[in-house]
């Protein structure tokens, strides 16, 4: 008698090892859309059909938004254009008035440049046309 009770030591010992290996109680799988109508694909499209229509409309809210920022760019731009005060041109201070003998002098003297500058040139253009 003495190995059956030792067996039944042994197993006795072994139970609670065996009890905590088993799983916990799952319930059994059901679909998460089994009350939709149509069912699990149909209830997928629709998530997927208001997402694309929740993108549309926030892309259609910022592209308003775009055109509102641009149209008031514009304007402030224009505003600022407005207050801006207008550039002068440095005008040309007026030749003063002389009296004929500076007038004579000054032609003269712009005529004696102008003769100078020509022969420099002259030169130039006379080596540049020799024959070859």
């Amino acid at each position: 008698m003495r190995p059956i009770a030792t067996l039944s030591v042994v197993i006795a010992a072994m139970a609670p090892s065996a009890v905590a290996q088993t799983p916990p109680y799952v319930p059994p799988y059901t679909a998460p859309y089994g009350a939709y109508p149509g069912g699990g694909p149909a209830a997928i499209a629709d998530q997927h059909r208001y997402e694309n229509d929740r993108l549309r409309r926030q892309s259609e809210a910022n592209a308003a938004l775009a055109r509102q920022q641009q149209i008031e760019t514009r304007q402030r731009l224009m505003q600022i254009e407005a207050a801006r005060e207008p550039t002068v041109s440095p005008a040309v201070p007026a030749r003063p008035l002389y009296d004929v003998a500076q007038e004579r002098s000054l032609r003269e003297g712009a005529a004696a440049r102008r003769q100078q500058t020509r022969q420099g040139v002259t030169q130039i253009d006379d080596w540049l046309d020799r024959p070859n």
